[in-house]
């Protein structure tokens, strides 16, 4: 391994030993921030930078599209924050929280596809999680019911300062408050997010070549799904994985003869279907009832008060909620409305404007190659999660997967060269 990529695999496997220290929401920034430094430090130096560093090419154009993006976000932030006169000092720490939250999805995006890393890293990296994960399992399993606490401990990190103590808390387990059962979050701040995780494990661990391997990231992601209760893993589970796979078949002519026999049996079977189809949501929205109703407050408030107040840059941060969403803040939980409420129509403009590009260039990709799967599983997981959490404040756990997209664009622009230069695709 090179430098670049030794210290992917390292921070990777210690993934356990940093929670252990509550260090993990620290060393997210300062891996994306490192990683693009010598990402530039390779552009610049060219040639006399050494040849296990060397940049591949110059940065993709979807790569320059997230960098424009999240610079865009950090100037609907600071106009956000000045329409509210919300003051320096609050403008300086929201400007770090953009540092150590958008920010991050653009420089890893940007250095993976720059730097010599490759996805081979990437993947065993996510499996040694997942074998870590297996092996503390049964501790994490069996402490709500031997009596021992849910947190541990909270990390003296926290001085550093970040959304809140549960980023720098290590926990056992914690109670569902609507239902007080047990739920498992792992190494991750909350549940939802490690079923999240959980899926990108799933993704990442099919396309190990290694047999053991393969099974320890699997039945890990697949534990983590599970474990957390959480219906929007159990979602990503069967759409992140399933659809990219499915995607090949739209060139063939009998996937398209199929897909009109369905078609025409629609006339028979087909209000049965939407009448199942409506009591399958019902049934998952009512499996979490509470949840449900928080959320979709929120997200009602979020978008009246985004309409009436502060149409183009937002509010410039969250606002504590009131009594009828359990005091959970305007503009959290729905990365969509969220940026409504808080960046405005720029804000999310600046995110959708890439994501979109991204999806559609590996939507092309995975049609027709092998290798598009696993960056359209990832983008694919990353909406589901935009409508059920906040991008931003988990980009520093998401960093492997946006590190493998940008890997993914030096793959396809390695290949585009290639044919311009009328010479066979490397392999």
């Amino acid at each position: 391994m090179n430098p670049a990529e030794a210290l992917i695999w390292r921070t990777m496997v210690l993934t356990w030993v940093l929670y252990g220290i509550g260090a993990l929401y620290v060393v997210g920034p300062v891996m994306g921030w490192t990683l693009m430094f010598l990402a530039m430090l390779s552009l610049y130096l060219g040639p006399a930078m050494r040849p296990d560093l060397r940049a591949t090419g110059p940065l993709p154009l979807i790569a320059w599209l997230w960098l424009l993006g999240m610079a865009v976000m950090l100037i609907a932030l600071w106009a956000g924050h000045l329409n509210w006169d919300l003051g320096l000092k609050q403008t300086i720490k929201s400007s770090i929280g953009w540092a150590k939250g958008w920010a991050l999805v653009a420089l890893f995006i940007a250095a993976g596809s720059v730097l010599p890393i490759r996805r081979e890293v990437l993947i065993r990296g996510q499996c040694a999680i997942g074998f870590w994960t297996l092996v503390l399992a049964p501790v994490m399993l069996a402490a709500p019911h031997v009596g021992m606490p849910e947190r541990i401990l909270v990390s003296p990190l926290k001085a550093i300062g970040g959304p809140g103590p549960e980023y720098f808390s290590v926990y056992f387990f914690t109670y569902d408050p609507a239902s007080w059962t047990p739920r498992w979050q792992f190494y991750l701040p909350w549940s939802p997010f490690a079923a999240l995780i959980g899926v990108v494990m799933v993704l990442f661990a099919l396309e190990e070549r290694h047999r053991g391997w393969r099974a320890a990231g699997i039945a890990a992601g697949m534990l983590m799904i599970f474990a957390s209760k959480s219906r929007m893993g159990l979602v990503g589970l069967v759409a992140c994985t399933g659809g990219p796979r499915m995607l090949p078949l739209v060139l063939k002519s009998s996937a398209w003869l199929a897909l009109s026999g369905v078609t025409a049996s629609l006339a028979v079977v087909g209000t049965w279907l939407v009448a199942s189809a409506r009591s399958g949501v019902a049934a998952f929205k009512g499996a979490r009832a509470d949840s449900t109703r928080v959320r979709e407050t929120l997200q009602r408030i979020a978008q009246e008060r985004w309409q009436a107040e502060a149409v183009w840059f937002g509010h410039g941060r969250v606002q504590p909620g009131p009594h009828i969403v359990e005091y959970m803040p305007i503009g959290s939980h729905h990365t969509w409305y969220g940026l409504l409420f808080v960046k405005g129509l720029v804000g999310f403009g600046a995110l959708f404007v890439p994501l979109v590009a991204h999806i559609g260039l590996t939507v092309f990709d995975a049609a027709r190659h092998p290798r598009g799967r696993l960056p359209l599983g990832i983008l694919m997981t990353i909406v589901l999660l935009s409508f059920g959490e906040n991008l931003e404040i988990e980009a520093y756990m998401f960093w492997p997967a946006l590190l493998l997209l940008g890997v993914h664009l030096r793959e396809v622009a390695r290949d585009r060269v290639a044919a311009l230069q009328g010479e066979p695709a490397p392999a």
